[in-house]
């Protein structure tokens, strides 16, 4: 027997099914017998009022039965799955090797029959088109759209048989090959169906969009037209016709100049023809032909429950419709809870993690969040239509989402500048002004408050951690549930509200005050410098301790280079000064092995799970920084802070009224030392309790793999946290919901979050509305003082990080396991953040010239630039 190259039915284990089905005998349940697109077009016949040009589909049985013919197909697979996806030589050469070889197959002589027998029924000397129609294509997650080859106007039956083995071959054209590759989809699980179609000559064709593709608004649908094939819009030869629909009117039109067309020929094959001059600047489609195409879009996109991608042509006023696919690239809308507007504000943008979150992450966070949150996309957002519907409630939530990133509240303001989306509501009382939206009952300047604060916490996370593990099985649920409330109790303890707020405010009114009076901007980022008890940069300046415990040993320095095993713990007291490295590092993970990048989602792997990330920054500190560098650098900044506070203080005195202001300013300057750092704990708290839940979830899940319930325990990751309740009391597990659910959390990290979305699915983006920048400048929030040139470093995985003395950092986001890299970098530019995020408050308190939320940094900073960060303006340029 043939070694089986795809998987599939082997000989011996089915009949091979049928080589040839008519369209009208396929529906989107057929994926694997005729591809997407086959299994799609099937399903359109199928709905009342849809028409489908006639045709039939070469099945996946075929293409097996022809790829079984030669094994060198196996052997090119093989080497193509073990290339790098950026590997673009290589995937080039391979893959245009596997085409030659599948091309020149020749085509089983009972196989051809089948197929010459269905063109004698549909009519041998008809034109058809031939369509590749693979198995990932045109799905719900990925709709592979221009991947593989399509032919228009085939006429005879020996040219058709060509293009289906050039259709079979187009699953490995290059672009294929790396869309799969990093879509996580395995060559050998593809397989290519091919259609066959009656070609439709039309007056126009294009693409309609049941959801306009560039804001994702659900409501406005978009139809592109052009006249001839619709070839010429797809290939970019012309400019379409744009057509803007909302509730059957068209609401805009952009008529393009049509110069050119694509036409079938007379003798088989396209070409592309003028258009006469008189007819370039006339439209398309009527308005009402855009309106009716878009009612049958409508009904289209109700079949298949999702917006679709669908491609049409116009016939004598009569609409045909040749492929629908679902639009893959619009972010999904939170399930309202009324038919009434909604406003969603994202969770992960205040969060710093905007990345996708696992189902139990994403329950756990909502589970132990003050607020109630709604899911989409693998991301968390917060409905404020309450609070903006309200005058009482406006003005302050306006103020803090200003605050928190001021992209986010010109968004909303966008939204509330149309009147008619969301309905004021009466005036129940006196409108809430941000000082009081934002600041609970003023506390004294005590430093015995934050100790208290931190003993008190402390306290809670010790009773959880002795209490948790007597816990196992349904109790434990039960118990966690509990340990929420307390979770929620200590979060919300009026105390802690007013050690917060009373450093944030202390920072705004410095900041004003000192603005106002003295013409400083931004003073409090030099007067935070190296403020006490903050948790999150001394975690920085401690691995510049671990890191001068294994500089004088270079064995040790050599074997760390070369870790790549978590257990390399374990090993390293093996090498000279290693018992000493690993004390250190272990004394590192028992203060802060709770944490990781992304730390909110419970799933997320921890310094403690995976030590081997926090040994890229611990060599660089080894390389880069001086023994004693983190005592020197917390006492230069302590230093810089008391130095900037005599300054003011002098200078104030020296003007009218100058002792009261200098007065009041020290006093601001005492409250802003004493509570800034605390801003930090809580977070610490969180994930403390969270890396605890955690452990205690994952001992549940050894057992249910230990039962066979479960076949790995990572699996509880994909269930929500009741979800997983279920699973432990009825020891029985949805296997099949896993492997959707995984494979929806692959799919979104396709999508980018939006900072604001409305129900009807507008991602709504902001603006910063400056014209004080240079041209060219990248825009974002000045968060942390001061000017520095130098290399950009683009990190997007901290593990990955190879930072050298001088370098800036430019990454997406920085919740506060990045700053062990801050100690080592000389300024910061993210995509995400505001004034009191995390980023933002270590880059201060290190005196690191910070820009935050600079939107597409990572991509329009190419990683080695040189490039200047005004911390203090709040822009950045790109050096020649």
């Amino acid at each position: 027997m043939r070694e089986q190259l795809f998987e599939g039915p082997t000989e011996l284990e089915a009949p091979v099914g049928p080589y040839v089905l008519a369209l009208r005998e396929v529906d989107e349940t057929r994926v694997a017998v005729v591809g997407g697109k086959g299994a799609q077009l099937g399903a359109l016949a199928r709905i009342e009022g849809v028409r489908v040009p006639d045709g039939f589909c070469v099945t996946t049985d075929a293409f097996r039965r022809v790829m079984a013919e030669e094994p060198a197909v196996g052997d090119r697979l093989d080497e193509l799955s073990r290339l790098d996806p950026d590997d673009r030589e290589g995937i080039r050469t391979l893959s245009a090797q596997v085409r030659g070889i599948i091309e020149g197959i020749a085509m089983p002589g009972d196989l051809a029959a089948a197929i010459t027998d269905a063109l004698s029924r549909s009519g041998e000397d008809a034109a058809y088109a031939v369509r590749s129609s693979a198995t990932a294509e045109d799905l719900p997650t990925a709709s592979f759209a221009g991947q593989q080859d399509t032919y228009l106007n085939v006429m005879g039956p020996t040219a058709i048989l060509q293009h289906i083995s050039r259709c079979w071959a187009s699953l490995f054209t290059e672009r294929a090959v790396i869309y799969r590759r990093r879509n996580g989809i395995d060559h050998r699980t593809v397989h290519m169906a091919v259609v066959v179609q009656q070609m439709v000559l039309p007056q126009a064709a294009g693409i309609l969009f049941t959801a306009d593709p560039v804001t994702g608004n659900r409501k406005v649908a978009t139809v592109d037209a052009g006249f001839g094939l619709g070839e010429a819009l797809v290939s970019g030869l012309v400019n379409p016709d744009v057509f803007k629909v909302r509730d059957g009117e068209v609401v805009a039109r952009t008529i393009a100049a049509k110069q050119r067309a694509v036409q079938a020929l007379p003798s088989g094959g396209t070409q592309e023809v003028a258009i006469d001059p008189q007819r370039q600047q006339q439209p398309a489609l009527t308005d009402e032909q855009a309106v009716r195409l878009v009612e049958l879009g409508r009904r289209i996109e109700a079949r298949f429950g999702r917006p679709q991608d669908i491609e049409w042509c116009l016939l004598d006023d009569d609409f045909r419709i040749v492929q629908s696919r679902p639009i893959t690239t619009l972010f999904p809308v939170p399930e309202a809870r009324s038919q009434e507007n909604h406003v969603y504000v994202s969770v992960g943008h205040g969060q710093m993690m905007t990345d996708p979150m696992k189902p139990l992450g994403l329950s756990m966070w909502q589970l132990t969040a003050m607020v109630p949150m709604q899911e989409a996309g693998g991301r968390l957002f917060v409905d404020v239509t309450p609070r903006l519907a309200s005058p009482t409630t406006r003005a302050g939530l306006l103020d803090a989402l200003g605050k928190a990133d001021p992209l986010i509240r010109d968004a909303v303001e966008t939204v509330l500048e149309r009147d008619d989306f969301i309905a004021t509501l009466p005036d129940t009382g006196p409108v809430e002004s941000p000082a009081r939206a934002a600041a609970p009952t003023p506390i004294e300047t005590d430093p015995a408050l934050v100790t208290e604060l931190i003993e008190r916490s402390q306290m809670s996370i010790d009773a959880l951690e002795r209490d948790i593990r007597t816990k196992s099985g349904p109790a434990l649920f039960d118990f966690l549930l509990e340990a929420v409330e307390e979770h929620k109790r200590v979060l919300s303890d009026p105390l802690s509200m007013q050690a917060i707020m009373a450093g944030m405010e202390a920072t705004w009114w410095l900041n004003d005050k000192l603005g106002e009076w003295l013409g400083e901007r931004n003073a409090a980022d030099t007067l935070t410098l190296s403020a006490p008890g903050n948790i999150t940069s001394e975690m920085g300046l401690a691995l510049l301790d671990v890191a001068d415990v294994i500089r004088p040993h270079p064995k040790v320095v050599a074997f760390l280079e070369g870790a790549e095993d978590e257990s390399f713990l374990d090993e390293l007291p093996k090498v000279e000064g290693g018992a000493d490295a690993r004390d250190a590092i272990e004394a590192y993970l028992d203060r802060y092995g709770m944490r990781c990048v992304g730390e909110i989602d419970i799933t997320r792997p921890r310094w403690r799970e995976r030590p081997t990330t926090l040994v890229p920054p611990i060599l660089d500190h080894v390389r880069n920084c001086e023994p004693g560098a983190a005592e020197r650098r917390f006492e230069e900044g302590r230093l810089k802070a008391l130095e900037k506070e005599q300054d003011v203080l002098s200078r104030l005195r020296a003007l009218p009224d100058g002792d009261r202001k200098a007065d009041e300013t020290k006093r601001m300057i005492d409250r802003l030392r004493t509570f800034i750092g605390y801003r930090e704990y809580p977070k610490y708290g969180i994930v403390s309790r969270y890396f605890l839940y955690k452990q205690a979830l994952l001992g549940e899940a050894e057992r249910l793999v230990h039962t066979g319930v479960l076949a790995e325990k990572e699996d509880i990751f994909y269930l929500t946290f009741q979800e997983l309740r279920d699973v432990v009391r009825s020891k029985q597990v949805d296997e099949q919901l896993i492997e959707q659910r995984k494979e929806a959390f692959r799919s979104y990290h396709a999508l980018t979050p939006p900072r604001v979305l409305t129900s009807d699915g507008e991602v709504v983006t902001g603006s910063y509305r400056r014209d004080d920048v240079p041209p060219g400048a990248l825009v974002g929030v000045p968060v942390s003082a001061g000017t520095i040139e130098g290399r950009a470093r683009v990190v997007l995985d901290m593990a990955q990080a190879d930072l050298e003395a001088g370098d800036i950092l430019v990454t997406a986001f920085t919740d506060p396991s990045w700053s062990p890299l801050f100690a080592g970098i000389a300024g910061l530019v993210t995509e995400v953040g505001g004034l009191m995020t995390h980023g933002a408050v270590i880059a201060r308190e290190y005196g690191l010239p910070a820009v935050v939320g600079v939107e597409q940094a990572t991509r329009l900073i190419r990683d080695g630039q040189r490039i200047r960060v005004h911390g203090t303006d709040g822009y950045v340029e790109v050096l020649p």
